[in-house]
């Protein structure tokens, strides 16, 4: 079999609630064994073959996950992620590639993939980082749910937390959904110091070295969009040589060994 070694165990009794995964891969006994494997702790598993049938039935209904090969015949794995991404609702996505470049894997995940596994795979391996996957979706969801509040508001900025809708000075503001989940993260730990590295693990879900690059780019085009003056932010500010923070600009002012405390 080209591009996976097998699974040693069974996926039987994972504890991981029945779920509905999408697997798109162009290479069809790749597809149908990992569609077996799935099938087992998943109530739901469909495959597409191309990029065209791939984006049409993602965008038809919600998964809980998508499988996502790079290397599809019609529309490539880069940029039916980018066009989910650009949608109101999230979904998560462990993309497969056989290009071994740092460079592809990066530009994976900054589009927004939630993780990937590179060719030649093990099963063993795909089944536990979509178990992981699941797991933190489940996380999310209770942590949302526990709180009372499903509007926050912070001056002239109004997150609907159920409609997904961002309001600036009474302006809907259109964000993708890692945008989103980015900006709330912000808006419910206002004053706390972040770390790319922790907005990597906290908010993405996932902790590798040298992709703090990712974070960067997300917070350029979350400023472009919600502050008045982009360069002069007024709600996700700069702690130089720390991370970033949201809130009061006037800890611009403060040194950045000033709000080291907040990291711990």
């Amino acid at each position: 079999m080209t591009g996976l070694t097998p699974c040693p165990e069974s996926v039987e009794g994972l504890g991981v609630d029945r779920k509905s995964v999408l697997v798109v891969e162009d290479e069809r006994d790749i597809a149908q064994l990992l569609k077996l494997h799935l099938s087992e702790f998943c109530n739901e598993v469909v495959i597409a073959n191309n990029g065209y049938d791939a984006l049409s039935v993602a965008e038809a209904r919600r998964w809980n996950l998508i499988i996502l090969d790079l290397g599809l015949p019609g529309i490539g794995g880069l940029e039916i992620c980018r066009r989910l991404r650009e949608g109101m609702h999230y979904t998560p996505v462990l993309m497969l590639t056989a290009r071994a470049a740092e460079a592809d894997r990066i530009r994976g995940l900054d589009i927004g993939a939630d993780d990937y596994v590179t060719k030649p795979f093990s099963l063993q391996e795909l089944v536990a980082r979509v178990r992981a996957i699941f797991r933190r979706c489940a996380a999310l969801q209770a942590h949302q749910g526990a709180v009372a509040s499903s509007v926050i508001q912070h001056g002239g900025l109004s997150i609907d937390l159920d409609t997904r809708q961002v309001d600036v000075d009474g302006r809907v503001v259109e964000l993708t959904a890692r945008e989103f989940d980015l900006l709330v993260h912000f808006a419910r730990h206002s004053g706390r110091v972040y770390t790319r590295a922790q907005l990597l693990d906290q908010v993405w879900g996932y902790g590798h070295d040298g992709y703090e690059h990712t974070v960067n780019s997300h917070i350029n085009r979350l400023r472009s969009k919600i502050e008045p003056d982009p360069p002069r932010p007024r709600y996700i500010l700069t702690v130089w040589g720390v991370g970033y923070r949201f809130g009061d600009a006037t800890l611009l002012r403060q040194r950045p060994q000033d709000v080291q405390h907040a990291l711990n």
